[in-house]
């Protein structure tokens, strides 16, 4: 019978038993320091119905210093309504799609957090047990550990990478709250319009319904025929109409405010003050398109996104060279003999070489190349554009302020003849009903004139340089 090899080496045991407690002592450290490091699970579960604020916030928001150059941190109390500005305060800061577009751009910063930690090093184990035994005949093992070089290559162009989407996703978040106080400030123009035209067409459906009334006396007295009385009753329904289109597109307005606003659709939405939009100097505003340009969050993301992609083509260039693994082990074998060694991985690049990534990376920076010109040449198009609309609807205005000057004296002679007995109560309608339809004729032209002027604001960040002294 063969006696255990331990009884005929006794000197062996206890260094086979120590070393096997180590190996369990070590892998246990091992495991343990994995486990600490491990992040856990916590459930979040889904709301299970709408929620929004009960009221229009009353708050200091000082959360938005970057979102425009001429929207200052402010805080203000919403008890006495909202003016232009406040408007547009709360909407950057309450907005829901902004919120999500918030969470989005936590992810871009959660995967540069990703690019920036090193691949693991693989640990391997092997352990064999012979089916004889024997003198001399002891189990074999082989433990090693590996590391792939290419990715310490390729970390700095890697994080270079990340780094730049985060910064193109601040960017595009940037961008898209420049979108939403554009759109605050468009609704809010429409609706400040839709009051002054609503008040307007009060006064005019007043005079119609009095002209109506009238001419229906004339018909009853029989100094007019029903033809002369049908094209005054037509105005009068016309005017009607007018107004049911007005509270139907005022609705809409309001609606699209509160939801860009984040207020649920049964909160009191006051809005108080007229657009605050002072005119500019076309000149100045074009001189300095370039650099106004360059400095808006949609072209700078572009940037960012264009470096992005040159640091990935970087690593694919990287990529192409062979791809290596160096590994040390330690080993064992039946026969008891220790061994220990290292080995090298190595891949040839004979038939890929990385070649068609490099391709597909090199073609998307030529891309982006292209799109960020073709941004620089339509933002220059758009401001070229605004200023000339602003530059027509300053010449419509002028004559529309002259015509209305012009009404006014004519209403005001017509009165003092209809007074004095030489001009008729129709007369007296006609010329007021002219003066009303080019006062509503102005407050269309002055509410596209403060379009344009919102769509300045966003195309160039501000034209405060470029700000005349007059109002």
């Amino acid at each position: 019978m063969t006696a255990p090899a331990h009884s005929l080496y006794p000197w062996r045991a206890p260094r086979l038993t120590t070393l096997f407690k180590l190996s369990t002592l070590g892998a246990i450290c091992a495991l343990g320091a994995a486990l600490g490091g491990c992040a856990t699970y916590h459930a979040a579960p889904l709301p299970g119905a709408p929620s929004f604020p009960a009221t229009v916030p009353h708050a200091a928001l000082d959360g938005i210093e970057g979102a425009l150059p001429a929207l200052a941190p402010r805080a203000f109390d919403a008890s006495d309504g909202l003016d232009f500005d406040e408007v547009a305060t709360l909407a950057v800061v309450n907005n829901p799609e902004l919120r999500i577009a918030r969470s989005a751009a936590g992810v871009s910063a959660a995967q540069a957090f990703a690019a920036r930690l090193l691949p693991d090093p693989q640990v391997s184990l092997t352990r064999d047990l012979p089916d004889v035994t024997g003198a001399g005949i002891t189990s074999a093992f082989v433990a090693g550990a590996s590391y792939a070089i290419n990715a310490l290559i390729t970390h700095a162009a890697t994080v270079d990478a990340a780094d730049a989407d985060v910064r193109q996703a601040r960017g595009n978040l940037l961008w898209q709250e420049w979108q939403v106080i554009a759109q605050a400030r468009l609704l809010y123009v429409r609706l400040d319009a839709a009051q002054r035209r609503r008040d307007l067409l009060e006064r005019t459906r007043t005079l119609m319904a009095e002209r109506y009334r009238r001419t229906g006396e004339a018909l009853a007295a029989g100094l007019l025929t029903a033809d002369a009385v049908a094209p005054h009753l037509a105005a009068l329904q016309d005017v009607e109409r007018q107004l049911h289109d007005l509270e139907r597109q005022t609705n809409q307005a309001d609606s699209d405010l509160h939801a860009l606003l984040g207020l649920s659709p049964d909160t009191a939405l006051r809005l108080q003050g007229g657009p605050a939009l002072p005119p500019f100097d076309t000149e100045a505003v074009r001189a300095g398109a370039n650099g106004r340009l360059a400095a808006r969050p949609d072209i700078a993301a572009l940037r960012e996104g264009y470096a992005a992609q040159d640091a990935r083509l970087r690593v694919a260039l990287l990529g192409q060279f062979p791809a290596l693994t160096l590994g040390v082990q330690r080993s064992r074998d039946t026969s008891n003999s220790y061994t220990r060694g290292f080995g090298i991985t190595l891949g040839l690049p004979v038939f890929n070489g990385n070649r068609g990534e490099i391709a597909v990376q090199n073609a998307t920076r030529d891309k982006l190349r292209a799109e960020y010109q073709q941004r620089l040449n339509v933002g220059v198009s758009d401001i070229a554009r605004v200023t000339a609309e602003q530059a027509i609807s300053l010449r419509q205005l002028a004559g529309i302020d002259a015509a209305i000057v012009q009404l006014e004296a004519s209403a005001q002679r017509v009165h003092a003849a209809w007074q004095a007995g030489n001009a008729d109560a129709l007369a007296l309608a006609s010329a007021q009903a002219a003066l009303l339809a080019k006062q509503g004729e102005r407050i269309d032209a002055m509410q596209a004139l403060q379009e344009q002027r919102v769509g300045l604001l966003t195309l160039t960040g501000g034209y405060d340089a470029a700000l005349k002294e007059h109002a």
